[in-house]
């Protein structure tokens, strides 16, 4: 009797028990699965990590001050993966070492450097030329330009963006060599060409005046080839890439304590004037970030003395025909002033 008893009681003991934390431990299985909910709601829900845009800068860094500034852009824009960087027009292997010097003093030996074709260049526009020679730099060892990015195009199909921000020697030798692999490039986004603005057209009137745009005039053979390829083409004229960096902000640039900022210094004084114009860094900027321009489809055709014209036919070319300059030093300034 006793221990029917006992039994009975430790059965209601542990009723009352059960009584008392159920509630409590149904408020617990609910927020773990809220909790499990929501962490796994969380998990399909987070942006995944944006690709990298892979790019190949073709550039004449060294005589206009843009390309510094350009490439600068580019080393601190995330947005980028720099798979190589090509030395283009007139004397390519100083151009080479000013881009091996610039590099390594930025503390990106990392990034590849080619030697592009060499080309006749005028006089008097190679001003940086001084800093590539200064310690003799042995740059043998870089592969020819052509033939690498052919190789990384080939390598990466549909996936590389070509930055054309000179002179289109070492495209046109692409195209020569191997045009089919050159159009599997994603793009070429390139600074050239005048459509309807010409150099220092800011009088704000209604007779403006195309002008013979540098990169397009000193190979107009190459620019024909180019916008005659098939491949998709971003094209930044002088209409809207003549933003100017001025006094105020150069200076703040100038003083910020940074490897890049001290390259910039140096080769900003070998240029010799005043004040830069950063015809070259808009295609770097819209390569990074879209919304630098808003884009016009258009059909250009090459005329033999290097003036771009738009024409009737279907387009050929996304065309930046105007910018916004507030907007562009939004998005160049805080990168440009990292310390």
């Amino acid at each position: 009797m006793l221990g029917l008893l006992l039994d009975s009681n430790r059965t209601l003991i542990s009723e009352r028990r059960l009584n008392y934390w159920q509630p409590l431990l149904h408020l617990l299985a609910i927020g773990v699965f809220a909790g499990s909910f929501s962490h796994a709601y969380a998990q399909t829900n987070v942006a995944p990590a944006q690709a990298k845009e892979l790019v190949v800068l073709d550039t004449d860094i060294g005589d206009d001050i843009d390309d510094a500034f350009a490439l600068g852009l580019a080393l601190r824009s995330p947005e980028l993966k720099i798979m190589q960087v090509n030395s283009a027009f007139g004397n390519t292997t100083i151009r080479t070492q000013i881009l091996e010097r610039f590099l390594t003093s930025v503390g990106r030996k990392d990034i590849a450097i080619a030697t592009g074709s060499a080309s006749p260049i005028p006089e008097g526009h190679f001003t940086q030329k001084k800093y590539g020679e200064r310690d003799h730099r042995d740059v043998s060892q870089y592969p020819d330009a052509v033939t690498a990015t052919l190789k990384l195009i080939r390598k990466n199909p549909e996936q590389i963006t070509l930055l054309a921000l000179g002179p289109l020697y070492n495209i046109e030798a692409m195209i020569d060599k191997d045009p089919e692999t050159f159009r599997k490039l994603k793009r070429v986004v390139m600074m050239g060409g005048s459509i309807y603005r010409g150099y220092s057209d800011f009088d704000y009137n209604k007779q403006r005046h195309p002008s013979q745009e540098w990169n397009i005039v000193q190979n107009i053979s190459g620019a024909k080839k180019l916008f005659t390829s098939g491949v998709p083409l971003f094209v930044f004229p002088l209409d809207s890439t003549q933003i100017k960096l001025d006094e105020v902000k150069r200076g703040q640039i100038f003083r910020v304590d940074s490897l890049l900022s001290d390259q910039l210094v140096i080769l900003y004084h070998l240029w010799g004037s005043t004040t830069p114009t950063l015809y070259d860094v808009v295609p770097v900027a819209y390569a990074a970030d879209p919304s630098i321009c808003s884009l016009t489809p258009l059909h250009i055709e090459i005329d033999d003395k290097g003036f771009t014209r738009a024409k009737d036919g279907k387009p050929n070319a996304s065309v930046c025909l105007d910018s916004d300059s507030d907007h562009f030093f939004r998005f160049f300034m805080p990168r440009m002033l990292e310390p």
